[in-house]
């Protein structure tokens, strides 16, 4: 059981990235997700929820910016981020609620 991030660069202001979380071991859609990121120097925080009953949310900082969405064909849960701002630079990570599972993090650098 494990979840696998990917998707992660260096991007300039105004950019797109399509950061992906990849589940084995168990099937996803019945699970509440997360991702977070931590920015170099600080906490980390919470970016978007998706649960399993389809409910989904981004935090406010990145409204408008990023979706989350779930690939259930590949089992995959999917952060799409638009119009990326160096403030959103941060290691990526994707959390399963349940248990507490991580993923080992990508870092998604923005800069010019």
């Amino acid at each position: 059981v494990q979840l696998v991030e990917s998707g992660g660069g260096l991007v300039q202001p105004g950019g797109s990235l399509r950061l992906s979380c990849a589940a084995s071991g168990y099937d996803l859609r019945f699970y509440n997700m997360r991702w977070y990121r931590q920015p170099p120097g600080k906490q980390r925080e919470l970016v978007a929820l998706l649960n399993s009953d389809g409910r989904r949310s981004v935090v406010d900082s990145v409204k408008g910016r990023f979706t989350i969405s779930r690939d259930d064909v590949k089992n995959t849960v999917v952060l799409q981020m638009y119009g990326l701002r160096p403030e959103d630079t941060a290691v990526y990570y994707c959390n399963r609620v349940t248990g507490d599972l991580w993923g080992q993090g990508t870092q998604v650098t923005v800069s010019s």
